[in-house]
């Protein structure tokens, strides 16, 4: 979706410090596998949700895409947890607060970049997403007891905001001459990346006392349900069609996009160090815009290649110049932002 967990909480909820396994036991090769395998989920799956956004919106209203996904998406997750024997039940201010994440991420958020793929190919969505991190980390400069940034991740700010006004550059273009529809997406997916930005960082400093697993469960059902209450306002309840594509676009984002990717994401906090974890923030958007090369034949201008490799190098300054660790939850993001 980005905003980094330095914390760990274990399946009954309580927070503990993390006990990276010794490189030369026995014990780290068969880690070693299942964390290159979960650096590949969240890689790929993750980055491969922008595509199948696109293909959904295609056939479907976004709402009903939004609505259908996280719906079903949710309750799978609370159902996996309750045979994992975690507990489900929240007390009404933990509920509150697992509500206005879940609208702000994926209500907001996942549902915002759902609709702008309507007007723009896929991968530009996901560099226009991709700059959430410099958002997140002047939002924590500004907020007490927030996280600073070295003389580097100010330069990558900078960095990141000139690439982001090149990569809407060909949206204001086309706006001046008419055509609004490129420049109305691009405004969509920043104000998505910003809704994002508030609720990753209402989650960061919320503290609602059950499992990272359980709380993106209860997330995913309340964006689902406020993604409904828009289907219900805009209409676009029969704009679909029951096809291949619509239930395959469905059939992904459940199950690599919500389930498996988010599965492996927090895998990986509980064993990489989060500065790892934190690379697919720049490696989702290049799988999106290959994928979607490869996929539906999407190219972009030559200037927004220019954006690209400015958004990335951004990126990476940012995260990898933070001065200390804020106490974060797992489940931060539910997706990046798929």
């Amino acid at each position: 979706m980005l905003e980094f967990a330095a914390r760990k909480r274990s399946a009954g909820g309580v927070w503990r410090d993390t006990i990276e396994p010794d490189p030369v036991s026995p014990a780290a090769k068969p880690l070693s596998t299942r964390v290159l395998i979960a650096f590949g989920c969240v890689y790929l799956f993750w980055g491969s949700t922008y595509v199948a956004m696109r293909f959904g919106v295609e056939v479907m209203s976004p709402f009903l895409l939004a609505s259908v996904r996280f719906l079903i998406a949710g309750p799978l997750m609370l159902a996996l947890c309750a045979a994992r024997g975690l507990r489900l039940r929240q007390s009404w201010r933990d509920l509150g607060m697992l509500a206005a994440i879940g609208i702000l991420i994926l209500g907001m958020g996942n549902m915002g970049v759902m609709w702008s793929e309507q007007y723009l190919p896929s991968g530009l969505v996901a560099l226009l997403v991709a700059v959430t991190p410099i958002y997140v980390a002047l939002f924590e400069w500004f907020l007490p007891d927030g996280e600073g940034l070295r003389a580097r991740g100010w330069v990558g700010i900078g960095i990141g905001f000139v690439g982001l006004v090149i990569l809407l550059s060909p949206g204001l273009r086309d706006g001046l001459h008419g055509r609004s529809g490129q420049l109305l997406g691009s405004a969509v997916a920043v104000l998505a990346a910003f809704a994002w930005t508030c609720g990753s960082i209402l989650s960061r400093r919320a503290r609602v006392a059950t499992s990272a697993f359980v709380a993106a469960g209860w997330e995913m059902l309340f964006g689902g349900l406020f993604n409904l209450g828009l289907l219900a306002i805009a209409g676009g309840t029969y704009q679909v069609h029951w096809g291949a594509q619509a239930v395959w676009s469905v059939a992904w984002l459940i199950a690599f996009g919500s389930l498996v990717g988010y599965s492996a994401y927090i895998y990986l906090l509980d064993n990489v160090p989060v500065a790892k974890v934190s690379t697919y923030a720049y490696v989702n958007p290049i799988v999106a815009v290959i994928l979607g090369a490869l996929l539906m034949g999407e190219r972009m201008a030559p200037v927004e290649y220019a954006g690209m490799a400015a958004i990335l190098v951004a990126v990476y300054l940012v995260t990898s110049s933070k001065l200390k660790a804020v106490k974060v939850t797992a489940a931060d993001e539910v997706e990046v932002i798929g």
